[in-house]
């Protein structure tokens, strides 16, 4: 596998979460750049480059919360799935709703996963889950 700069883009309001992905990752040694960005607006904002440095190169994958203020995860992946440089990244929609109608609009947006919060990789060691893509994708980071 060549070597790739690997880049992770976090959309996540709340600092608790975001502590908790980061001590998450670590745990299950990934220690590539995580990007934050507290809303879905400063998401595209820092992925276009508008007002801030782009990210460079663009993230390899994207954990997105859905219920935020200013532009949520729905709205953010709309634009996301418009715009051809980045339409192709995976998102894992991250979320403390289990409401029906949030995950029928992720999946119509084509995420990779959906992950209910707290997130724990603990749990996906006990047994199979629905987010056996997510840890495919950690696992071939790792790899880089």
């Amino acid at each position: 596998m060549s070597e790739k700069e690997v880049n992770i883009l976090l959309v996540e309001d709340d600092y608790l979460d975001i502590m908790n992905v980061e001590r998450e990752l670590k745990k299950i040694n990934i220690e590539h750049p995580i990007h934050v960005a507290r809303n879905g607006r400063e998401a595209l904002n820092m992925l276009r480059g508008d007002g801030t440095e782009k990210i460079s190169p663009a993230p390899s994958v994207i954990l997105l919360d859905i219920n935020m203020p200013k532009m949520n995860g729905i709205e953010f992946l709309t634009e996301l799935r418009r715009e051809p440089e980045f339409s192709h990244i995976p998102v894992f929609i991250m979320t403390t709703s289990n409401e029906e109608s949030d995950r029928m609009a992720a999946q119509r947006l084509n995420v990779s996963g959906y992950i209910v919060k707290p997130l724990t990789f603990d749990t996906f060691e006990k047994g199979p889950s629905s987010l056996d893509s997510f840890t495919l994708f950690l696992d071939l980071i790792k790899m880089k």
